[in-house]
């Protein structure tokens, strides 16, 4: 039986509130029962049952594959060894993040296949219908946003309702792009309609997140089955109407302070929409761990991880910010919410310095990794910066799949559609506002140059440059080529312009790095154990069966 049917016939372990999940566990097929239906009778239950999708089934995914896809392949993240072959454009079917993202999305579809079809058999007579619902919008929100990294990353794949058929169905093979993305479309609007408007516990969905998230589907479906650079103009209205509602008719507003929504007290603030929820000191799996890899030392984490000394910001991502290059210094605020330029001060992290403990004051020289433009979003820090809430690879920094910025710039680039430029007022204040909170100055006129730029640096480091590329591609495959191709990806030399608390710094590329980048390396192959198990998803795709 192939790797991926193993995968979608996992289920989770109700009473145990998914904690026992282990890569194993979800590996293989179940030996107990395939349901609990003594479970599912309470409110509670019900809440319970699907607060694993907000952490553990997305942690194969978060711990390093979104940097190493998200950021490295998007040419955001430079470095000598780690994620290399990502950052090389050369990412193959034994890559580590390819099978583990492919994984942690089968996963997902599976765990919410469970919810999905547990609560239509077992919920209990006193669970409310309101309540039902909600825990199946739950599911197929998570469902419908895994099947979009899928279609994203290797195009056609298989789409999977029903996890017990497929234990017979091994004939099951790939479904085409187009009926994934009506898949995902149908999911999302699922969720819209029978989520609440305000969150029924602390970071859960809401309906304003799925119209958040159902106006980005749209976005990038409006390029799909299209050709020279034109998008489909039903999905951009679609977009741009349901952005506008959450602009509206939500609570979200954008936090004051950029850097402010990288700090763990910060978690479920009025901005995020969408977040992984994790939690420091549960079982394995429901942590952040990204800190552990991309932290330069461990005199930052308190710990024996940090292992990100070798790793940091591409000279491509540099040329974003207003000013930098040029001047060596940029009012624009993300740079340093984003990355660590040598003398940073952080008054909010911690540094050991020969075993005293002081305000964070990033290192300058030329002794090993000094002069990287090393990492800081979601490095929170040490214990004593988090009132105790790290451990060794583990912080409860929620992870943000989706920010009200993200939807102020999805409604102006729905605005602007096919045009090759726009004035319109409300695009405009949208895009300011996005600009007016990072220093930057603010433009009269817009164009999908000003945008896709302004997305690289607002969302730098959240795992969402790749996908920029993945949306241009489906309507204009030769300009994400030749961007991608021309990306400077190199390591670069920071230099202040004084030893101590410097203004200005000098940034050279010390070792070139720019991969052409054609249709043979842009679509990630599936992970050779999937292809060893499964040859049916080496047949042509066939459109899916909508009953």
């Amino acid at each position: 039986m192939n790797n991926i049917y193993l995968n979608v016939l996992a289920f989770l372990l109700l009473t145990g509130l998914f904690g026992g999940c282990s890569e194993e566990f979800l590996d293989r097929p179940p030996k107990s029962n395939i349901v609990d239906a003594n479970f599912y009778q309470t409110t509670d239950q019900v809440l319970a049952g699907t607060a694993p999708l907000y952490n553990q089934v997305w942690f194969s995914y978060n711990d390093k594959a979104s940097h190493g896809i998200g950021d490295a392949r998007g040419g955001i993240l430079s470095s000598n060894s780690y994620q290399l072959t990502n950052i090389q454009m050369n990412t193959t079917a034994v890559t580590g993040e390819n099978g583990s993202s492919w994984r942690s999305f089968f996963n997902i579809i599976a765990q919410s296949n469970t919810v999905i079809n547990n609560l239509n058999q077992f919920a209990g007579e006193s669970v409310p219908e309101s309540i039902k619902q909600h825990g199946i919008a739950e599911a197929r929100f998570m469902r419908g946003m895994a099947y979009s990294y899928l279609v994203q990353n290797w195009g056609a794949v298989p789409i999977i309702e029903d996890n017990t058929t497929l234990l017979q169905d091994t004939a099951k093979t790939r479904n085409t792009v187009e009926t994934v993305w009506e898949f995902i479309i149908r999911d999302l609007q699922f969720a819209t309609e029978n989520l609440p408007e305000e969150p029924i516990l602390p970071g859960r969905l809401t309906s304003f997140a799925a119209k958040g998230m159902l106006a980005k589907m749209y976005l990038i479906r409006s390029g799909v089955s299209s050709s020279g650079g034109t998008r489909d103009q039903a999905d951009l209205d679609m977009a741009r109407t349901l952005a506008k509602d959450v602009i509206d008719n939500s609570s979200a507003e954008l936090m004051e302070d950029y850097e402010d929504l990288f700090k763990t007290a910060n978690n479920n603030n009025v901005e995020s929409l969408f977040a992984l929820q994790w939690s420091y000191n549960g079982t394995w799996g429901s942590q952040n761990s990204v800190q552990a890899f991309l932290a330069f030392g461990s005199a930052i984490t308190g710990f024996s991880d940090g292992w990100g000394g070798d790793i940091g910001g591409s000279y491509y991502i540099f040329e974003k910010y207003e000013d930098l290059l040029a001047t060596g210094s940029t009012p624009d605020v993300r740079r340093k919410a984003t990355y660590m330029f040598p003398g940073d001060h952080y008054d909010y992290i911690s540094q050991d310095v020969d075993g005293v403990i002081q305000e964070l004051r990033v290192p300058i020289g030329n002794q090993g990794f000094n002069q990287r433009a090393w990492v800081k979003k979601y490095v929170v820090g040490r214990p004593e910066d988090n009132d105790g809430r790290v451990l060794q690879q583990r912080t409860e920094i929620n992870t943000y799949m989706l920010r009200l910025a993200d939807v102020y710039l999805i409604y102006a680039e729905s605005i602007l559609a096919n045009s090759a430029s726009t004035s319109d007022a409300e695009a405009l204040e949208y895009f300011n506002r996005v600009r007016q909170r990072a220093g930057v100055s603010t433009k009269t006129s817009i164009t999908f140059e000003d945008i896709f730029n302004e997305r690289l640096v607002e969302f730098a480091m959240e795992g969402q440059a790749w996908y920029e590329f993945t949306r241009l591609h489906y309507y204009n495959p030769q300009l994400a080529y030749d961007m991608l191709s021309q990306q400077e990806r190199g390591i670069v030399d920071i230099t202040p312009d004084q030893p101590v608390d410097p203004t200005s710094w000098t940034i050279a590329v010390s070792t070139s790095r720019k991969f052409p980048v054609d249709l043979g390396n842009f679509i990630i192959p599936i992970p050779a154990t999937e292809l060893t198990r499964a040859p049916n998803l080496r047949k042509p795709p066939v459109p899916y069966d909508f009953q």
